[in-house]
C-alpha cells in the first residue's frame, strides 16, 4: 500500500513539476509565446550558438536577405565567442537566453535554473553588448513549474514551426519543404546554428544553411516581414 501511494505521489510530482508546465503552453496560449498574430510577420529563431564555424555563415546569409532574427544563445558559448555576440547585436538581431549550458530544466532545481543559467547568461550577454536580454527559451522547450514565476522581465518563448534541423538527414531531405509548406502569418520558426548539443548531429547546421538559403530565396515573393521576437505581437 505504501509503495502504491509513493508511486501516485511520484507521478503527481512529475506531472505538476515537469509535464503540465511543458505541454500546457503547447495546447493553449498560456505561460509562453508560440506564435504571432500580425499578418505577414515571421520570426526566425536560432538556438544553441554561437558557433565559430556556422554562426558567421548564418549571419552573412541573413544580411544578404535583410532578415532580422532572434538568437537564443548558451552563456557558455557566448563567453567563448563574444565577437559573434557583438556582431549579432551590431547587425540588428535580438539576443535571448538559452541557459548557460544545454541542460533540461526538468533536471535542475528552480533556483539553479534562475541563478546559474538565466541570470548568469544574462550577465554575460549584458557585459558583452551593454544590453540585458529579456527573452528566454528553455532547452528542448522543457519547463518546470517554477519557470512561470521568473521575473516578468523575461518572456518565455517556444515556437510554432519545428523543422527537425538538428538531424543531418532531415536537413538534407525535408527541411526546405517543411519550411516552405509550414511558414505562415505569425510563424515562430525553430532552427539551430550549432550541432554540438546532446542529440544533435554536429554537421547538421551545414545542411540547414544550404536549405535556408533556398528557402529565403523563394520566400522573397511572399511579401513577408522577417522580424525579431520583440517586434512580434
Amino acid at each position: 500500500m505504501l509503495a502504491k501511494y509513493l508511486m501516485i505521489g511520484l507521478i503527481g510530482f512529475i506531472s505538476l513539476y515537469m509535464l503540465i508546465p511543458s505541454f500546457l503552453p503547447r495546447i493553449i496560449r498560456f505561460g509562453a509565446f508560440r506564435k504571432g498574430t500580425t499578418k505577414n510577420q515571421v520570426a526566425f529563431t536560432f538556438d544553441d550558438g554561437p558557433h565559430p564555424r556556422y554562426t558567421p555563415e548564418l549571419l552573412d546569409l541573413l544580411q544578404d536577405y535583410q532578415v532580422k532574427a532572434t538568437f537564443f544563445v548558451l552563456g557558455s558559448q557566448a563567453e567563448l565567442h563574444p565577437d559573434l555576440i557583438r556582431r549579432m547585436d551590431r547587425e540588428g538581431h535580438q539576443i535571448g537566453i538559452h541557459n548557460y549550458d544545454h541542460i533540461s530544466n526538468w533536471l535542475m532545481l528552480p533556483w539553479t535554473v534562475r541563478r546559474d543559467h538565466m541570470k548568469r547568461t544574462a550577465d554575460i550577454i549584458e557585459s558583452i553588448i551593454g544590453k540585458r536580454p529579456d527573452h528566454y527559451r528553455p532547452p528542448w522547450g522543457l519547463m518546470n513549474a517554477f519557470d512561470f514565476f521568473h521575473p516578468k522581465s523575461y518572456r518565455i518563448v517556444l515556437w510554432s514551426l519545428k523543422a527537425g534541423d538538428w538531424r543531418s538527414r532531415s536537413c538534407r531531405k525535408k527541411l526546405k519543404a517543411t519550411l516552405l509548406n509550414g511558414i505562415t502569418d505569425g510563424s515562430v520558426i525553430l532552427l539551430h546554428d550549432s550541432g554540438d548539443t546532446p542529440g544533435a548531429d554536429c554537421h547538421a547546421p551545414y545542411f540547414m544553411l544550404r536549405a535556408l538559403e533556398e528557402v529565403l530565396h523563394q520566400l522573397q515573393g511572399r511579401n513577408l516581414q522577417f522580424v525579431r521576437l520583440d517586434e512580434m505581437a
